[in-house]
């Protein structure tokens, strides 16, 4: 499939993982991503792990498949005017670079952009550009537990716990993604680029709205739920015989759906539990009546017979139970690399029916300085001589 954004060239000066995410998505979506890593060692994310492929750890792989790798030393005179001459050529420049770096190389967003008016430049940071924690780096784990992200996963009485997944750095790299389209689509009818900027703790923020924007405007927090929400009842996951089982009554219609499908019709007339708002202030008395019922059957059982009563529900699956699972192999969302025996999971989404793939492995160190030679190295115009 032709890539939706061939032809768009990108500089990344990413590490590890959230400036690096932002370049693979636009590499999967057909842009021509040159990643510019340390002469020394590169990315800290080729060490992040074993060796998997060529050297590299498999977390590297993932992040940066299908890019190419250009090796610079920034600290150095000719070092920083290769980079100038690809910046010259670049449509989009992306950076998770510590604060203060791209001041201290000239290669920060108000000096690139005076000097190429073309260029959307995007930038992500832990702590964000303004405040006084501007200059602060961090990662994933601090800026969850900062941001209050941390306090609301798990359930009442545990201690606070980071989501599994690195969901600010994706996140922020996520948005990048967002706003780079967005100033492509403006570039297209202005000829101007811009300043993009978005942090980890903007987005960890942005996820948990729904309990600070409670907070804000109603003065309490909902209580915490392992699995459940702080809105609905029942809403979160159950033992069965032989594994959880998550149930979602979103509205009475489904829970009176769920009653009959558990041959307790009298749920629906008793008064603590007729309505959403009355099972929220009885939910400890229902739960009491629930749960025993549900462990007396296996999960399969229960899945049969909610889904035949039209009462949302789906197990509670291992990674490799959701991987085998005949929806996620229709989906064909993990996807085999062109030219490699190496299976990753590709973007989440389809265009024109079909899904954006990785174009290949993540690049050597410096694999394609030789590909770029004429614009690192340019030859000096030749001198005429007089006959």
């Amino acid at each position: 499939m032709a890539g939706v954004l061939d032809g768009v060239r990108v500089l990344e000066l990413g590490q590890v993982l959230a400036g690096p995410f932002a370049g693979a998505i636009l590499a999967d979506l057909g842009a021509e991503v040159i990643k510019i890593e340390r002469t020394e060692g590169g990315d800290d994310a080729r060490r992040m792990g074993p060796a998997f492929r060529h050297g590299d750890a498999l977390n590297f792989h993932i992040f940066n498949r299908g890019k190419q790798s250009v090796a610079l030393d920034l600290k150095t005179e000719a070092g920083r005017a290769h980079l100038e001459r690809l910046t010259a050529q670049a449509d989009v420049f992306i950076h998770n670079l510590r604060p203060g770096v791209p001041e201290a190389l000239g290669i920060d967003g108000a000096t690139l952009c005076a000097r190429h008016p073309r260029l959307i430049y995007g930038e992500i940071s832990a702590f964000g550009p303004i405040g006084p924690m501007a200059m602060r780096p961090g990662y994933e784990p601090l800026l969850q537990a900062f941001s209050g992200l941390s306090s609301t996963n798990g359930g009442e009485g545990d201690p606070p716990m980071r989501s599994g997944a690195s969901v600010c750095d994706q996140g922020s790299g996520m948005w990048l993604v967002i706003g780079v389209l967005a100033l492509l689509h403006r570039r297209a009818q202005t000829g101007r680029g811009g300043l993009l900027t978005t942090s980890l703790l903007e987005t960890a923020l942005a996820w948990n709205a729904q309990k600070s924007d409670a907070w804000t405007n109603e003065g309490q927090l909902p209580l915490r739920h392992r699995s459940g929400h702080p809105g609905f009842v029942p809403y979160e996951a159950f033992d069965t015989a032989d594994g959880p089982l998550l149930i979602c009554c979103g509205n009475d219609r489904l829970f009176a759906k769920l009653a009959h499908a558990l041959a307790r019709p009298d749920w629906i007339d008793d008064p603590r539990f007729a309505t959403n708002r009355a099972r929220l202030q009885h939910k400890a008395a229902l739960f009491e009546q629930l749960a025993p019922l549900l462990r007396a059957h296996t999960r399969a059982d229960w899945t049969d017979r909610f889904e035949a009563a039209g009462v949302p529900c789906a197990p509670v699956h291992s990674v490799p139970e959701a991987l085998a699972h005949p929806q996620v192999q229709a989906l064909g969302m993990q996807a085999s690399v062109a030219g490699a025996d190496v299976t990753l999971t590709a973007l989440p989404l389809r265009i024109d029916g079909e899904r954006p793939l990785a174009r290949g492995l993540a690049p050597q160190l410096g694999a394609d300085n030789a590909r770029h030679e004429a614009s690192l190295f340019p030859v000096p115009p030749r001198q005429e001589t007089t006959p």
